[in-house]
């Protein structure tokens, strides 16, 4: 992440008061916001990291499914094939803001240079600065998985630029 990502305003800002985890995470994708977001937008199906662990052994999907937009009150995300957490807001193409389990988290996509996007994710949640140094540590492994393997699948639907 730039020092300009972690200084701009996310949704996730306005959300939680005085948060004692802040946690961002960024990756630069090689196809247009067009093409990355029905990616983020199906992170309603399943988390996209290791699913071995966050998915209960279920594969996220590897092909997009066609998934109305995401609605304000709608799940989140799946774990092992059940919803979970519920979405705060929503700008399609721009950003998907969601809550699971206390943390409050924002994906923003940023169109760059050539069509590339860059994806970037910020996490916020009130907790004791504990579990807040075991939860950052354990999102930056699962965070990194999943926007690596966003990025890999924006990419194969894009094809070489």
């Amino acid at each position: 992440m730039t020092d300009d990502e972690v200084a701009r305003s996310y949704p996730c800002d306005g959300v939680v008061a005085a948060p004692t985890l802040r946690a961002w995470r960024g990756v630069t994708i090689e196809a247009p916001t067009t093409t990355v977001w029905p990616w983020v937008a199906q992170v309603r199906l399943a988390p996209y990291s290791y699913d071995w662990i966050d998915n209960l052994g279920r594969r996220s999907p590897r092909r997009l499914v066609g998934l109305p937009e995401p609605a304000v009150g709608e799940a989140f995300t799946s774990v092992g094939g059940r919803a979970q957490g519920r979405i705060l807001s929503v700008d399609p193409g721009r950003q998907l803001t969601g809550e699971i389990i206390g943390a409050v988290m924002s994906y923003v996509l940023a169109p760059g240079v050539a069509g590339t996007t860059r994806l970037l994710l910020k996490v916020v949640m009130r907790t004791n600065r504990l579990v807040a140094l075991g939860l950052c540590v354990g999102d930056l492994v699962m965070a990194r998985r999943q926007l690596l393997n966003l990025k890999r699948l924006a990419e194969h639907d894009i094809g070489p630029l």
